[in-house]
């Protein structure tokens, strides 16, 4: 049986390298194509998903369905008996390529082709160098430490928002306001739901279409902590496909009912 913790952070290794090879923004922020998402793809965002691919060819031998950013899905060997990995190579590319040490790799291990199949979410922050790891029904950990500190508050003091551009800050914000006291924007939603996790946000939302690739790995550790994570305009949460087309917005909070006043207020703004 693969190690798949072992072949995440080999992958890991794979985008350090990369990243290293391309330093400065000039490098990292020039676009080579259209990734199978649909967003554009620059030079970083290309090298840091070859050297996921190439990890996962030398280091894994059984068959797999690669959901990726860019690639779209691939299969590996005979595509295996429902085995996908989902990968965002890096999640937070406008950080990355602009230098701001906020961006992740994110990597879902499922037996299956649905949301609820995860069973290892893997999440590496390269600007602070955390390690997040959840395992289905065996909890979430940071650099291996089990994540048992206090949660999120019920009472939001912190909101982070992702997935936005100033009209949308602007358009919904407002309806924040009496609701929570205080927001970030980050820029990477893999993180923010790993923040939210650790009770450092107390909500995240984002402002825009998420897909599988952007919270397949994250969402674990949010839901191994017994927090709520939803996406509102596709439910139910684990019928959602791991796949490129579904989109909706997603939010997570302490609870179902702090994350549904979430999206009210998202909808109402």
């Amino acid at each position: 049986m693969t190690d798949w913790l072992a072949v995440c952070r080999s992958c890991g290794d794979g985008v350090a390298a990369a990243l290293a090879g391309l330093p400065t923004r000039a490098e990292r922020e020039v676009e080579v194509g259209t990734g199978m998402g649909g967003d554009e793809t620059t030079a970083v965002d290309a090298a840091a998903e070859a050297a996921v691919v190439r990890v996962l060819e030398e280091e894994v031998s059984e068959g797999f369905t690669l959901v990726s950013e860019e690639l779209g899905e691939r299969a590996f060997g005979d595509g295996g008996d429902g085995l996908r990995v989902v990968v965002d190579p890096i999640d937070g590319s406008m950080n990355a390529k602009r230098g701001i040490p906020f961006f992740s790799l994110s990597i879902a291990v499922a037996s299956g082709p649905l949301m609820g199949d995860v069973e290892l979410g893997y999440v590496y922050d390269f600007g602070s160098g955390e390690e997040w790891v959840a395992r289905v029904d065996a909890g979430a950990f940071l650099d291996g430490e089990p994540l048992d500190g206090p949660g999120p508050k019920v009472d939001v003091e912190i909101l982070a928002f992702e997935a936005t551009r100033t009209d949308l800050v602007a358009e919904r914000a407002a309806g924040m306001v009496g609701f929570a006291y205080r927001t970030r924007i980050m820029g990477s939603l893999a993180l923010s739901l790993c923040h939210l996790a650790a009770g450092r946000v107390d909500a995240v939302v984002s402002l825009k279409p998420a897909r599988s690739v952007d919270i397949a790995a994250a969402q674990l550790l949010v839901r191994e902590r017994g927090l709520a994570v939803d996406l509102p305009e596709a439910p139910p949460f684990d019928a959602a496909p791991l796949d490129l087309a579904a989109r909706s917005r997603v939010v997570a909070a302490a609870s179902p009912e702090v994350a549904a006043e979430v999206f009210a207020r998202l909808s109402a703004g």
